[in-house]
């Protein structure tokens, strides 16, 4: 995966449009446009360090230096923290319910994400 397609897959993933992300970072959606379409390939390393920081990677993990640093390792979003928060407050039967709740959500298949390959997260 290039960086642009990661920039799109982490963007779509945090249901973020491309005018949200260009605004967080100081640019403009035809910008960010271009680095996911690949028409600019040689992102200015202050810009790119906003995207990761906003996306909740690494600059190095973008670029294809730190395989390490995956996707799985950045920080919550502000949705999963609310979920953490939420589950926390419930008794063990309460979050056996939310975790049930979940588990048919995605068993549904009508809420879920098209991940790029190799970004399917496991249950």
């Amino acid at each position: 995966m290039n960086i642009g397609q990661k920039i799109k897959a982490l963007r779509e993933e945090q249901n973020l449009s491309q005018e949200e992300l260009g605004k967080a970072c100081g640019t403009t959606k035809q910008t960010i446009f271009k680095y996911e379409s690949g028409i600019v390939t040689n992102i200015p390393m202050d810009r790119l360090c906003e995207i990761a920081t906003k996306l909740g990677v690494s600059p190095a993990w973008l670029m294809g230096w730190d395989d390490d640093a995956a996707p799985e390792d950045r920080p919550l979003t502000a949705s999963e923290n609310r979920l953490l928060s939420l589950n926390r407050q419930l008794n063990q039967e309460g979050q056996e319910k939310l975790t049930d709740y979940a588990s048919d959500l995605v068993a549904s298949g009508r809420y879920i994400k098209d991940y790029p390959a190799g970004m399917v997260e496991e249950a």
